[in-house]
């Protein structure tokens, strides 16, 4: 073959190849849009941290729209980050971050965010060791952060119902004995003193027979709300039976809780009802315990209020007997 020949033929192998280049070009850009695509699509927020560098190297598209805050400014500055978590859950992510460099992975981190407009929500933030570094000198932490706000919604919405009185808003009988135990195995492990109160609507049936069981139900609702206004922080109070409520004060001596159920005695002495031009009031008769030495379980203090407070009714109602 001739000079002209071979210029010809490289000519042509050129134009092949430059014609190859391109293809590969645009097929590494038609790949490059559809990841990117991809990621957009993606509701949780992708993410990449350089351990030795304490520096975001890589975050997706949902970071701002779960955030509310820009990527640019977490890439520049991690600070970012710390100020986006809500104070009191700020150690416990730092310190599930930090854990993945000894487990490999963690798998079960959840803590609340402040967005940038002061929304408060939930993550649930998985992550784990990177095999790949790329360009980083220390370990590469990856992973996948998912805004569960609605689920721990629900969550809430589900145990509240399931520990939650309809009618009174104050707790169940089951949620109300489970807590109770639990005081009472507390007061007996550390020798803390611990008193047991159950009142009773005095005369109930009547009021639902004269006035219907729509005033009744009033009737309990603000008779509940007169014990959870009454009670101490950390008391706990319940509705257990149709017009029988019970409360347990922890670390309680019998002579404070007595102090107690006076001021709800008189609470709901000061309570007025009224039905057709009527009006008319209610009592409760009370029954307080407190913990002794030889007391086995709650059921023990349970027992003797519940003696004393039919004992408030026979001699009279309106009245707190002790046990």
């Amino acid at each position: 073959m001739d000079d002209q020949g071979n210029a010809v033929s490289e000519l042509e192998e050129l134009t092949l190849a430059l014609l190859h280049s391109r293809a590969e070009v645009e097929r590494l850009r038609e790949r490059e849009h559809l990841f990117s695509s991809l990621l957009g699509s993606v509701g949780a927020v992708l993410w990449a941290f350089d351990w030795s560098e304490q520096r975001v190297i890589y975050v997706s598209p949902a970071y701002e729209r779960i955030f509310g805050r820009s990527a640019a400014l977490l890439l520049a500055d991690y600070g970012e980050w710390r100020n986006s978590i809500y104070p009191d859950d700020l150690e416990y992510a730092a310190e599930s971050l930090a854990k993945v460099l000894e487990a490999g992975a963690v798998e079960s981190r959840e803590y609340r965010i402040i967005r940038a407009d002061g929304q408060l929500r939930w993550l649930s933030d998985k992550c784990f060791i990177s095999p790949h570094q790329g360009t980083a000198k220390g370990p590469v932490i990856v992973g996948i952060a998912e805004d569960i706000t609605e689920k721990k919604r629900l969550e809430g919405e589900l145990h509240r119902l399931a520990t939650t009185d309809v009618l009174t808003q104050s707790s169940n009988r089951r949620h109300f004995f489970e807590c109770a135990r639990r005081e009472f195995e507390h007061a007996r492990q550390y020798g803390s003193p611990l008193a047991f109160l159950l009142l009773d609507l005095d005369d109930f049936k009547k009021i639902n027979d004269r006035y219907g069981h729509q005033l009744g139900d009033q009737v309990l609702q603000r008779l509940a709300q007169c014990g959870a206004n009454a009670l101490r922080r950390g008391d706990l109070f319940g509705r257990i039976g149709g017009e029988e409520f019970a409360a347990v004060f922890p670390g309680c001596e019998q002579d404070v809780a007595l102090q107690v159920a006076e001021r709800l005695q008189r609470e709901v002495q000061r309570l007025s009802f009224q039905h057709e031009g009527v009006d008319f009031g209610i009592t409760v008769s009370q029954g307080l315990t407190s913990m002794r030495a030889a007391d086995a379980s709650l059921e023990a203090l349970y027992a003797r209020a519940d003696a004393a407070m039919y004992l408030a009714k026979r001699q009279g109602k309106n009245q707190i007997a002790l046990g």
